[in-house]
């Protein structure tokens, strides 16, 4: 399969090339343009949050436990003294990021459910959330970013399938088919429930009508495939086109009348 350098480089070209299609459209600040690069970079790893040793695995957990732990701290940290907030911070990152850690593990299988379109559809659901409801963005821009997420976690399955094709060697490897599914059929009781994660997750969501609206627009992809290439020279960068001459171009038989006093009949200098 394809290592975690070749899964994040290919997340963070995706998603450049996608969050600069937005920047041009008027959709995303410069700001949210790294935001959402960065979404669909972290798509790009999120599957392999199965597998225990991974970077992507313990990146996870890290990250998911600061954000518990910072969550948890804002709601009672003004009824504590700095002592307990300290306490209460580390030890709820340490609950996440060991112990849930190896819960996790314990039940999860690597190229499992997490290896699915339904495991892309419930991440993305769940960055719509964090970012409306945790960062405060719009609707619009949470389900984009969700969107990103989505391109990131199914470009990861795409990677996947088609390293597990050996071009060189002519023969396919026997992970073929398991990194790119719909769902994972060998252990429907995880994919069923996955499928509930991924309603419930919806149904928190915000609403996604004005982000469908928005894309559905005949003149959002108008306005985009009209500044798909430039109208002038590429970078502004104005080309010589060979010598000019002052009077313009000569005609064909064209007569060139001399100016006064510079005619065969002028009179020589003294």
């Amino acid at each position: 399969m394809a290592n975690f350098t070749t899964h994040i480089a290919s997340g963070i070209i995706a998603g450049g090339v996608l969050s600069t299609l937005a920047m041009a459209s008027a959709a995303v600040t410069p700001a949210e343009v790294i935001s959402l690069t960065a979404t669909c970079a972290l798509g790009a790893v999120l599957p392999d949050v199965d597998l225990q040793k991974s970077r992507a695995s313990q990146a996870f957990f890290s990250g998911l436990g600061i954000f518990i732990a910072f969550s948890i701290l804002f709601k009672s940290a003004m009824a504590l003294s700095l002592a307990e907030m300290w306490i209460l911070w580390v030890g709820t990152y340490l609950v996440v990021r060991y112990v849930g850690h190896n819960l996790f593990h314990r039940y999860a299988m690597h190229r499992g459910v997490f290896h699915s379109i339904l495991a892309a559809l419930f991440f993305a659901c769940v960055t719509a959330i964090v970012h409306s409801h945790v960062f405060g963005a719009s609707d619009t821009l949470a389900w984009l970013a969700a969107a990103f997420m989505l391109v990131g976690y199914v470009l990861h399955l795409v990677l996947d399938e088609v390293y597990s094709v050996d071009v060189m060697n002519e023969r396919v490897k026997a992970s073929f088919g398991t990194a790119l599914k719909l769902w994972d059929s060998h252990h429907p009781m995880g994919s069923i429930m996955m499928a509930g994660a991924v309603v419930a997750a919806f149904l928190v969501a915000p609403p996604a009508m004005r982000f469908v609206d928005i894309m559905a627009r005949p003149s959002t992809w108008t306005a985009l495939s009209d500044r798909l290439l430039p109208h002038g020279d590429w970078f502004n960068v104005h080309l010589a086109r060979g010598p000019e001459t002052r009077g313009g171009p000569i005609e064909a038989g064209e007569q060139v009348t001399a100016p006064a006093g510079e005619g065969a009949g002028a009179a020589a200098p003294q």
